[in-house]
């Protein structure tokens, strides 16, 4: 039995840390904040993803759709409110037709299951508020309550005696005798494995790490999302997506396990994290929303929160795939650091966390 040390309690982190336990290993999550899942985990639009977006044989194209499926058993037994709503990707002129075909090409190859491209008419009278030419219809997409899938995570890893420490940031890694030493609020801790799973710390966590190679740790890019939320009733029973734009998958309806509409995340490339919302980024929300949503009301959108993205690749570039850095790759026993893992990082959890143990304590 080993004891690993699981950096960030995030969905993934907590994650990982379960997977870790389930193998009878001894796990302590050491967390800097004074709560789980307060970063990334905290400012996601809670979709549980298809895997149609992701290139064929990519990591974020795998463990979506094996995350998925372990998603939606580990809500069954455990009680996590969810719903398979479903979504419709929409072409709202005809020279985004290419688009969804390619999404609809690319889910197949990937292998997710019930993908339908149907015409405008059959998509109105599924959505009878939408206006599109043309749409893709994945009904194995669902929403879920984040931040109760982060709490039975929680009750998992404590079940099988692992550990969260709050308040516990790293502030540095070590290679001793056999084992990693981190020093965490001035004490040394001795452990056999250790999982940086850090979200937007991650790079940090990794410079901090003595041996490990600096020109292995990625570009860290930030890509902020701001939601606004909608008044009034709902107009929607399922997700809207419009085709996809660079950076993201466009401004696109959620839903709330309550039947709350919200709207978002845009792209904002920034330099710092900030969540603020800017209240004018509305006009350029209420003019993407209205190509697939002519019936928004005047004044309907008002700020709700923001998100920030931990890219590897910015502006112009093709998004970067999830990027593990295990012991094959960078050759040091025990440590695997976890990069750029944004959407569809809820959706991957599960999956990645069971590679990730592979990796460590098979």
């Amino acid at each position: 039995m080993s004891e690993v040390l699981v950096i960030g309690a995030g969905v993934v982190g907590l994650a990982v840390a379960r997977a870790v336990a389930r193998r009878g290993h001894t796990v302590v999550v050491a967390e800097a904040a004074g709560a789980i899942g307060t970063g990334v985990s905290a400012r996601s639009s809670e979709v549980i993803h298809g895997g149609m977006y992701y290139p064929e044989g990519s990591l974020r194209a795998r463990h979506c759709i094996a995350g998925a499926a372990m998603l939606y058993a580990f809500c069954a037994s455990h009680g996590v409110p969810h719903r398979a709503c479903g979504k419709l990707i929409v072409a709202t002129d005809e020279t985004e037709r290419a688009a969804i075909a390619k999404i609809h090409a690319r889910g197949v190859a990937n292998g997710v299951e019930g993908l339908t491209l149907i015409d405008g008419a059959e998509a109105r009278t599924l959505e009878p508020n939408l206006a599109c030419v043309a749409a893709l219809h994945a009904p194995g997409t669902g929403i879920i309550d984040s931040h109760a899938l982060m709490l039975a995570l929680q009750g998992d890893i404590e079940d099988r005696g692992g550990a969260i420490a709050f308040h516990s940031p790293v502030a540095g890694l070590a290679r001793t005798g056999g084992a990693w030493v981190a020093t965490v609020n001035g004490d040394e801790l001795a452990f056999d494995a250790v999982v940086n799973a850090g979200g937007l710390g991650a790079h940090g966590v990794a410079a901090r790490a003595a041996g490990y190679p600096s020109e292995r740790i990625p570009p860290r890019i930030l890509a902020k999302g701001s939601y606004f939320g909608c008044l009034g009733r709902p107009a929607f029973s399922r997700l809207i997506y419009p085709a996809p734009v660079e950076g993201g998958l466009g401004i696109h309806l959620t839903l709330d396990l309550a039947g709350r509409m919200r709207f978002g995340p845009d792209v904002e490339w920034i330099e710092a994290e900030n969540y603020d919302v800017d209240p004018g980024r509305a006009d350029a929300f209420v003019r993407a929303i209205r190509r697939y949503w002519p019936g928004l009301p005047e004044g309907a959108l008002t700020p709700d929160y923001a998100g920030i993205r931990p890219k590897l690749t910015g502006a112009g570039a093709p998004a970067a795939d999830f990027l593990i850095d295990g012991p094959a790759e960078h050759g040091l026993a025990g440590l695997v650091h976890l990069f750029g893992i944004e959407s569809p990082g809820l959706t991957s959890s599960l999956s990645l966390a069971e590679e990730v143990a592979d990796r460590l304590c098979p």
